[in-house]
């Protein structure tokens, strides 16, 4: 259950950023970065609905097949399940806490500082094969056919520039970048032609040269303030500011809601033999999004200072909790009865017949 998550959201970011490659907004080489630090901020979302929907699987083929009648007919009660599911879930449950209290933070962050690092990149740096870059004054469009390994020996170079009101093309089969002691980067090109001439006339000059070199300009990009998501645990607990409790208790949620939808897989797992169980399936799923929904609103108000902080998301774990507890009771009196087996059942050699 948690590969096939994986694979979704992998498929559901990979092919976002892939858009934004093809459009030359994103440079090609930063794609896998970035979708790994997607993933790492989504691994506590995703490891939560996983062990949600394993415990509800697993308990629910129980039923179908019968298993459960073995269960009941043994003298257990379906509240003998908390335990051992529990064993099960409580090191998940501690993994994900874990990773919403430290480890999403410190990828959120990552990824927005290696976003301002991509901003800061020079132009040839941000240059995707076989795609057309302006440059950021606007007066060169750049294309590359193709780099080497490293990146830095580009070929089939086409660059337009525009410079005293003249209009310049340059073409060369190979080139490579040069960075000069003062720290200046320039795209050096080989034996190559330059075109130039004045728009709206026939005046046009061509010119081959063995080496011609362009200075690549710098970006600089000033660092942006972190989001509230990439903001440490250890700072939100000493700020006072609504957003920040809001943004503590919605990471404090994450292993809370893995709890409780864990023990409400329990009840929520009955199903009769002779049906399917997709409609559980669904109805599982329907709970963990009005659930995950709920509380983005509630933090929301918290952060809007339309709601206490001191109640912030409490009441949805407690309405949930309410629903495990009633979902038990539900189920506790409402399965039908079945019969103890007696003691020697298996040694007895005539056949029994169990209604």
């Amino acid at each position: 259950m948690f590969f096939i998550l994986i694979g979704i959201v992998i498929a559901q970011r990979a092919g976002y950023l892939v858009q934004l490659a093809a459009k030359g907004i994103l440079p090609n080489d930063a794609i896998n970065t970035l979708l790994g630090f997607n993933m790492v901020k989504f691994l506590p979302m995703i490891l939560s609905l996983s062990i949600f929907l394993a415990v509800l699987l697993t308990l629910t083929r129980w039923h179908r097949d019968s298993e459960m009648v073995v269960w009941f007919s043994s003298g257990l009660g379906l509240n003998s399940w908390i335990r051992p599911i529990l064993i099960f879930a409580l090191p998940v449950i501690i993994i994900i806490l874990i990773l919403s209290l430290w480890v999403m933070p410190w990828a959120t962050q990552k990824g927005q500082d290696y976003k301002v690092q991509l901003k800061s990149r020079d132009e040839l740096s941000s240059i995707s094969p076989g795609v057309f870059k302006e440059s950021v004054d606007g007066n060169r469009v750049y294309f590359v056919e193709s780099f080497d390994e490293l990146g830095n020996v580009v070929k089939n170079i086409f660059v337009q520039s525009i410079q005293h009101q003249k209009t310049g093309v340059i073409v060369a089969g190979l080139g490579s970048r040069k960075k000069e002691s003062n720290g200046d980067n320039f795209l050096v090109m080989e034996k190559g032609r330059r075109y130039e001439g004045k728009p709206n006339t026939a005046e046009v000059s061509t010119t081959e040269f063995e080496r011609y070199a362009i200075r690549i300009q710098a970006k600089e990009a000033a660092p942006t303030p972190y989001t509230r998501q990439a903001i440490p645990t250890k700072q939100l607990l000493h700020d006072t500011n609504s957003g920040n409790k809001a943004e503590f208790q919605w990471r404090l949620a994450i292993p809370i809601s893995a709890l409780i939808l864990v023990l409400l897989a329990i009840p929520l797992s009955f199903v009769d033999p002779r049906a399917g169980r997709s409609l559980n399936l669904i109805f599982a799923l329907v709970i963990y999004i009005i659930y995950n929904n709920i509380l983005s609103i509630f933090q929301a108000w918290v952060t809007q200072g339309r709601l206490s902080a001191m109640i912030g998301l409490w009441p949805v774990h407690l309405f949930f909790a309410a629903l495990v507890f009633y979902m038990f009771y539900r189920r506790n009196h409402l399965l039908p009865l079945v019969p103890k087996l007696p003691a020697n059942f298996f040694s007895l050699g005539t056949t029994h017949n169990i209604l």
